[in-house]
C-alpha cells in the first residue's frame, strides 16, 4: 500500500495555555473517527506506529476519515507535580480544545456531519471513551485499547474535587441516572479492547480497569462489550494495530 500524506491543522490550545495543537488528517471520505495517542503522546504517534496503516484500507475505500490529535497529557495527567484536582482542570482545558476547536474541523471537513467514532490506545483509550460520555451527541461510539478508566490509580496525589469526578468514569459511570442516562442508553456505544499478557495488569492497570469499568457500564443498561484477547497479548503498539484492523471496520 501507498502510504497516505496527511492534511495537516493548527490551532492555539488556549484556556491560558501556550501550546499549539495539531491535528493530522487522512481519508477522502467516510465516517469521521478521532484518534489519540497513548500517554503525552502526538497526533504523528499514530502513523508512526503502524496504526493508520492498520486502518488504511478503509481510507482507501472512502468507509473512514482519521483525524489524529496531540495529547497534553504531560501537562495534566503525567504531571506529578499537581495535585490530582490541578490535573483535572487542564484536563478540561483539552476537552474545551476538542470541543471548540477539533469537532468544528472535523464537521467542516466533512460538509457538516458528525458522527465520530473516538478510539486510543493506553491513556487514549482513556481519552476517547471519556470524550464520548461527555459528547455522545457527537461522538456515540468509542473503541478504547488498553484502558484503564479511573484516574485515580493514575499516580495521583491530592484530594479529588468536582473536576477529578467529572474527569473519571470509573467515579462518575456508578452516579448516572434519569433523563441523562436513559439518552446514554439509547445513543451510546462502547467497545473496551484489552490483552491478558505482558504489561496489560502492571504497571498500566489496563486488565483489571476494564474488568471494573465494563460491568459498572453494562449495569446501567449502556451498550458496552467487552474483548478480552489472550495472555500471548501486550501492551503494545502491535496488538492494537490487530485490535483496531479488527474492530473498526463493524462501524463504518
Amino acid at each position: 500500500m501507498t502510504p497516505i500524506a496527511p492534511r495537516r491543522f493548527e490551532s492555539p490550545l488556549g484556556s491560558g495555555i501556550d501550546r499549539t495543537m495539531e491535528v493530522l488528517a487522512y481519508g477522502h471520505w467516510g465516517r469521521p473517527v478521532l484518534a489519540f495517542p497513548s500517554e503525552a503522546g502526538k497526533a504523528v504517534d499514530y502513523a508512526n506506529n503502524g496504526m493508520v496503516e492498520a486502518v488504511q484500507p478503509l481510507l482507501d475505500q472512502g468507509r473512514i476519515k482519521l483525524y489524529c490529535v496531540d495529547s497534553i497529557d504531560d501537562l495534566s495527567w503525567s504531571n506529578r507535580s499537581l495535585p490530582i484536582e490541578e490535573r483535572a482542570v487542564v484536563h478540561r482545558a483539552y476537552t474545551t480544545w476538542l470541543e471548540q476547536a477539533v469537532v468544528p474541523l472535523v464537521a467542516e471537513d466533512c460538509g457538516g456531519t458528525l458522527n465520530l467514532i473516538t478510539t486510543g490506545c493506553s491513556m487514549g483509550a482513556y481519552h476517547a471513551v471519556h470524550f464520548a460520555f461527555e459528547r455522545a451527541d457527537v461522538a456515540p461510539v468509542a473503541i478504547g485499547l488498553s484502558g484503564n478508566y479511573d484516574v485515580r490509580t493514575w499516580r495521583q496525589w491530592g484530594e479529588p474535587g468536582e473536576r477529578a469526578y467529572a474527569a473519571n468514569p470509573a467515579a462518575f459511570v456508578p452516579q448516572l441516572d434519569g433523563d441523562h442516562l436513559a439518552w446514554l442508553r439509547q445513543q451510546l456505544n462502547l467497545v473496551l479492547v484489552v490483552g491478558q499478557g505482558a504489561w496489560e495488569t502492571h504497571p498500566t492497570g489496563s486488565l483489571p480497569s476494564a474488568h471494573q469499568f465494563a460491568p459498572m457500564v453494562a449495569d446501567k443498561g449502556i451498550r458496552c462489550e467487552l474483548d478480552l484477547w489472550g495472555t500471548d497479548v501486550s501492551h503494545d503498539w502491535e496488538w492494537w494495530r490487530r485490535e483496531i484492523a479488527h474492530h473498526l471496520p463493524r462501524f463504518c
